[in-house]
């Protein structure tokens, strides 16, 4: 039997990197719709995800044409869209995570599956964080929302991969108390 190949998702390369990580608890922005969100920085070297996504994309696109015609007359080309893959070097070009990468925010109104590099269910919180490396399957779709058209990301699951130096500039509490300076505060 033939697997069916949905061309609208796409899982990343490993060497993806998770940002802005709202994946416990869903978060309202502007006081929409509270969210699960995570910002998926993937290097541009990593041709084959970048490739993936566009294709994705287009694949959106076609099967949403009747969604973005709307009411209007004709479907707007998709060189005018609003579209959720961004290069980082143009949108963010002072902050350095993002330099040599492009970007991509997806989000769910239900809440990700979370698992290790072996398929195995995270369930501590403090192992997922804005740094970490891993894999996300996401699904693009074509959105006309208040006049608004394009392409959104959605966010399916999360895989990670190995650890990463965290963004944000908050620091894990098992780094800053792996010291031996404090060996004798029991003196």
């Amino acid at each position: 039997m033939a697997k069916f190949v949905n061309p609208t998702k796409v899982i990343t390369g490993i060497n993806t990197r998770w940002s802005y990580a709202n994946v416990w608890d869903p978060k309202s922005i502007n006081g929409g719709t509270p969210k699960y969100s995570v910002s998926l920085i993937i290097p541009k070297s990593d041709t084959a995800t970048i490739n993936k996504i566009k294709a994705a994309i287009q694949a959106a696109y076609e099967e949403g044409q009747s969604k973005l015609k709307g009411n209007s007359k004709s479907v707007p080309a998709l060189s005018t869209l609003k579209t959720p893959l961004r290069d980082g070097d143009l949108e963010r070009p002072d902050d350095p995570v993002y330099a040599n990468a492009y970007f991509i925010n997806a989000n769910s109104s239900t809440a990700p599956g979370i698992v290790d590099a072996d398929r195995q269910q995270i369930i501590d919180r403090s192992e997922v964080y804005s740094g970490v490396y891993g894999r996300a399957s996401i699904n693009l779709y074509a959105f006309n929302t208040n006049g608004n058209k394009g392409i959104a990301c959605g966010l399916n699951n999360l895989q990670k991969i190995r650890d990463g130096e965290p963004l944000g500039g908050k620091s894990r509490a098992e780094d800053d108390f792996n010291t031996e300076d404090d060996d004798d505060f029991l003196n």
